[in-house]
């Protein structure tokens, strides 16, 4: 990028030490709890004073001492930016400090993953600051998912995650592997600092907003003679937050006594090891193998998506360190054949290569691998092998299908199952049931910018659930219900009708006896029972 500007502020260790301050503005920040939002309003509105005499540093300038060195301590070790001020800053600090039990959750979680970060930071000689940047990206969650489809702790975007390398796949998702995705998002943010003249801050803003739009902002002032610092340049309202709140964890980090704030000690030593599997294996056997909780397997190795390892690609798998050895003995006497379990399946009449793969969760396509098939052609009294889970599905309680019923199941009101159909979209769905696409999305684990497709089930959940007529007691207030025939048209749908006629979608198909995976077909004779009173 052509040199717009020159750095406003100094660096040390390649990190900025001290920010100029912006005026006081009101912004709305994003954050893990909606109190945030009023909070940053109200702090970051009111000129800060003095900023540098009040805050809680003062009370204690040197980092809170500790017997023992532990990861804490190391990475107070390398922190350069816990001096900078400005009341963005101070709003952000002041959600935190309200909120001291929010800290000790996310430190806790960051717990398997945060020595190998600091082991990459310092291997690479960045700034330890980016340590931190989970906790502002996705709370250390590694199965974190925005509405901006971003995942993992670095909360990478499907397409910034292929230019970065991470393979996404029905069985993988390397934007939640710890160690690739940590790899990328570090070299990333490298390129986007180079890319911004060295600035680590106008870094930070690119990796939240995109490189080009910071550009642009940098370009704007330019035009205008204005300064060209990052808190001088118009960014969207997440993004100018971003960065102060990174901050803000900065200086809580350096100091947490001085805020009141109480972290779990960390040991300085590495929390996992990574062994070479060999090939694919279930992940209930491999936790068996290595005498643990299946849940601890998914949250060192979040990027499997499935019961298994992912059967095209080698991955290591990541246990806990005191667990490796005995893993390994254990997969040494493991027969090849037990690895997955294998059932046979012969083809009945009618069937498809897609029914099957979805009757045994998996995917076509690896059915024709394992079975060596050129096509999805198949016929009724031959046999195929399917590599199916060892233990019931529900034991693979973080598997992306488990997460997702969880998600779906979690009771907000009255629930509306819905299977997606030709034509349908986000918007759609959410008009009939009006509710927002937002709200559609994040009840089904998806964000409103996800392609849906014809046969996926979704859950809508109504506060007050259309009257629901498929009992033969009528509701407590007086109704007029009329059964009425009702012969369906071209272009109708299951929800269309249920939302003509203000009854649910279940009801119609109860009142018929349909199937849900089958459509309606115009001609077709419905029976309705209608409260023509037209009261909910």
């Amino acid at each position: 990028m052509k040199t717009y500007y020159k750095v406003i502020c100094s660096l040390s260790l390649g990190l900025l030490l001290l920010a100029c301050q912006s005026p006081p503005e009101q912004l709305v920040a994003k954050a893990p709890q909606a109190e945030h939002d009023l909070w940053v309003q109200q702090t970051s509105s009111k000129p800060v004073e003095n900023v540098l005499a009040t805050t809680a540093e003062t009370k204690q300038l040197q980092p809170t001492s500790q017997p023992d060195y532990d990861l804490w301590q190391r990475i107070r070790d390398g922190l350069t930016m816990q001096h900078m001020d400005n009341p963005r800053i101070q709003a952000e600090l002041a959600w935190y400090r309200k909120h001291p039990a929010y800290m000790r959750r996310v430190a806790k979680r960051a717990e398997p993953y945060l020595f190998h970060i600091v082991e990459q930071i310092e291997d690479k000689q960045l700034p330890m600051e980016l340590a931190l940047l989970p906790i502002v990206e996705s709370a250390y969650d590694p199965f974190a998912y925005s509405q901006g489809r971003a995942a993992g702790i670095w909360q990478f975007i499907p397409n910034t995650g292929r230019a970065m390398g991470l393979k996404q796949n029905w069985w993988y998702d390397g934007r939640r592997d710890i160690r690739a995705s940590t790899e990328a998002a570090l070299t990333y943010l490298q390129q986007l600092r180079t890319a911004l003249d060295g600035d680590w801050l106008l870094g930070l803003a690119a990796y939240n907003s995109g490189q080009r739009r910071v550009e642009r902002a940098i370009e704007y002032n330019h035009k205008r003679g204005k300064k060209l610092d990052f808190w001088s340049l118009r960014l969207p309202r997440e993004t100018r937050s971003y960065v102060p709140k990174l901050i803000a964890v900065t200086k809580i980090m350096a100091n947490p006594k001085a805020y009141d704030i109480e972290l779990p000690a960390l040991a300085n030593k590495a929390y996992f090891g990574s062994v070479d599997t060999g090939g694919q294996i279930d992940l209930a056997q491999a936790a068996e193998l290595a005498d643990i909780e299946i849940e601890a397997i998914y949250l060192l190795n979040p990027a499997y998506n499935r019961w298994a390892t992912s059967p095209e690609d080698q991955h290591p798998l990541l246990l806990p360190i005191a667990k490796v050895e005995k893993f390994k003995q254990a997969l040494a006497t493991l027969d090849e054949n037990e690895r997955v379990q294998w059932q046979r399946y012969t083809i009945k009449s009618g069937d498809s290569l897609i029914r099957i793969a979805q009757k045994f969760i998996t995917k076509a396509r690896i059915i024709r691998e394992v079975n060596g098939l050129t096509n999805n052609t198949i016929r009724a009294g031959s046999t195929l092998l399917i590599p199916t889970a060892s233990a019931p599905l529900e034991a693979y309680s973080l598997s992306a299908d488990q997460r997702l019923a969880k998600k779906q199941n979690r009771k907000r009101g009255d629930r509306t199952d819905y299977m997606v159909r030709p034509g349908d979209s986000f918007w759609s769905i959410a008009r009939t049931y009006q509710v927002t696409t937002t709200q559609l999305a994040s009840w089904n684990g998806l964000s409103s910018r996800d392609t849906i497709h014809p046969g996926q089930k979704l859950v809508i959940w109504q506060k007050k659930a259309t009257v629901n007529l498929a009992s033969t007691s009528l509701p407590k207030r007086e109704a007029m219900v009329r059964k009425l025939g009702y012969r369906v048209r071209s272009g109708d749908s299951l929800a269309r009708i249920a939302n003509k006629f203000n009854v649910s979608v279940e009801s119609i198909l109860k009142w018929n006896t349909l199937d849900s995976s089958r459509y309606i077909q115009p001609g077709q004779l419905l029976t309705l029972y209608v409260d023509v009173t037209g009261g909910r």
